[in-house]
């Protein structure tokens, strides 16, 4: 704006600039506030749905603690109806998988896992793993079980990583294998019982043994 001499030429100016601009202003500001109380709302909203959820997830976990009839169908629901909550979707597979393990349901139960490994937090996909490794295990898929393990890649679950791996290496016959897994598992932690697992293994015998 230019410089003017007098207050009423600045009135003027003035004036004439917000008989212009006036309308702009105005739409800009409106956008702005509606914006802002848009972004509330979502956030409110959001919030409301993320305490559904967890009421929901809550309700349906309990039903499988306390032996509900129907307590697979609620969890199983909720899963397929919670899709876009990753988090607890991966927490509920969890669960029932868990449930199906206890009820002797493994193929069920490797089912679950492999949902819950589809989640984006590391942790939750890492259980998932090592869970399903052991039900392969147990349902005699050792290569199975011993891909899935592979998949663990975290230091801080080398111990009981190796000390699966050696179970399985051992059900598979290959007690060489065995032993390199019980003998990283424990350089990883010691454990007592890994270091007995590895104790009752038949030492390996040399061509220069007599």
């Amino acid at each position: 704006m230019d410089v003017y001499t007098t207050e009423e030429q600045q009135v003027v100016a003035i004036k004439q600039w917000w008989r212009n601009n006036g309308k702009v202003v105005c739409l800009s500001v409106v956008t702005c506030l509606g914006s802002l109380y848009g972004w509330r709302y979502f956030q409110t909203e959001q919030e409301t749905n993320r305490e559904q959820t967890s009421e929901i997830y809550n309700l349906v976990v309990s039903s499988l603690v306390a032996g509900d009839a129907n307590a697979e169908k609620k969890v199983a629901t909720f899963i397929d109806e919670r899709k876009k909550e990753e988090a607890y979707v991966s927490l509920a597979s969890l669960q029932l998988a868990k449930f199906f393990v206890e009820t002797n349901e493994l193929s069920k139960a490797a089912e679950q896992f492999r949902v819950a490994q589809t989640s984006k937090n590391k942790m939750l996909n890492t259980i998932a793993s090592f869970r399903l490794a052991r039900v392969e295990a147990e349902l005699k898929n050792f290569d199975t079980a011993l891909q899935e393990l592979n998949k663990i890649t975290g230091e801080s679950w080398t111990a009981q990583v190796e000390e699966l791996r050696g179970d399985i290496e051992l059900r598979k016959g290959d007690a060489t294998a065995a032993r390199s897994a019980y003998v990283a598992s424990i350089a990883a932690a010691t454990n007592p019982v890994v270091q007995m697992k590895l104790d009752n293994l038949s030492p390996i015998r040399s061509d220069y043994d007599e």
